[in-house]
């Protein structure tokens, strides 16, 4: 089993490690021939029309939709949320995936300076320190769409079948089990297909 994490830009090694710690072998994925050999995939933070932009023009991210659509099992953390957002309802003109059916605003919780950290109750496992940086916010949800945690009535942590996302970052905290989460999602599927 192998799981990708996005290296167009952003903080993908974070993602490495964190899946390097869980014993899970983990490489950064740059290229569609590098797509074809995942199992699943992780669309890291950083620069939401950057990796966008790039991905756009490098194909991956038509190969991310059509391995989507396949069922890949795909997480996308804060920039990632809003790349696997159908609506970005303050850039509408921004290129995403358009795979998950949530609508997000860009950096709604804030600048930079105005990052913050809190503890989440997450419905699969308890509480969960979540680090949030220029996070995007989910303003409109779609009806298959489940609310794995939520932060003051708002959504921040959902899946839609083989789709996770978060407006937070678990990779700058020292809790794996989102990203332990992540990876059950990927090997249940992997044994699914065998």
């Amino acid at each position: 089993m192998l799981i990708g994490v996005l290296a167009l830009q952003g903080d993908f090694r974070e993602h490495i490690w964190a899946l390097q710690r869980l014993g899970v072998e983990a490489f950064a994925v740059k290229t569609v021939p590098d797509l074809e050999k995942v199992d699943g995939l992780i669309i890291p933070g950083g620069e939401s029309t950057s990796i966008g932009r790039i991905a756009q023009v490098t194909g991956v991210g038509e190969k991310i939709v059509q391995l989507a659509k396949e069922g890949l099992p795909i997480y996308g953390t804060c920039a990632g949320m809003i790349l696997l957002a159908k609506k970005i309802v303050d850039h509408p003109e921004q290129y995403s995936f358009g795979l998950m059916d949530i609508a997000v605003r860009r950096n709604a919780y804030g600048r930079q300076i105005e990052s913050f950290e809190v503890y989440l109750d997450v419905a699969k496992f308890g509480k969960v320190k979540a680090v949030f940086i220029r996070a995007p916010k989910i303003v409109e949800l779609g009806k298959g769409v489940e609310v794995l945690a939520s932060y003051d009535n708002t959504p921040v942590l959902v899946q839609q079948g083989n789709l996770l996302a978060s407006s937070f970052h678990p990779e700058l905290t020292d809790d794996l089990r989102i990203h332990e989460y992540f990876v059950k999602m990927v090997v249940d599927r992997h044994e699914s297909v065998r």
